[in-house]
């Protein structure tokens, strides 16, 4: 929360793709308090031209399957962004592999 505040007074919109939802929710989630989190970010979905740009980018780095797939779709979105872009990330190799050098990678 801290980060995307931070993002926030800094004049940066906050963007996820709609498959980090997915990501986040498990068990324990506080689906109040997610819901309240997602209110305040612009959320990306992912649609037949933005799997097919993802699946380039699996592709052009040499990756494939299940174990990327979400990956794909988030650096897909991620490169669609006004530059600079950073992203906070818990798996920068994959994300740059994916990414290159056009996105920041921040780890968290």
């Amino acid at each position: 929360m801290a980060l995307i505040a931070e993002a926030r007074l800094r004049g940066m919109e906050v963007v996820i793709s709609a498959l980090t939802i997915i990501e986040a929710v498990h068990a324990r989630t506080n689906k109040s308090r997610l819901n309240w989190v997602l209110s305040g970010l612009r959320v990306v979905p992912v649609g037949d031209e933005e799997a097919r740009a993802a699946s380039k980018l699996l592709m052009n780095a040499g990756l494939h399957g299940h174990k990327y797939a979400i990956d794909a779709a988030v650096a897909e979105a991620a490169l669609r962004q006004h530059r600079p872009v950073v992203m906070l990330t818990s798996d920068v190799d994959d994300m740059a592999k994916l990414c290159g050098e056009r996105v920041r990678l921040v780890a968290v």
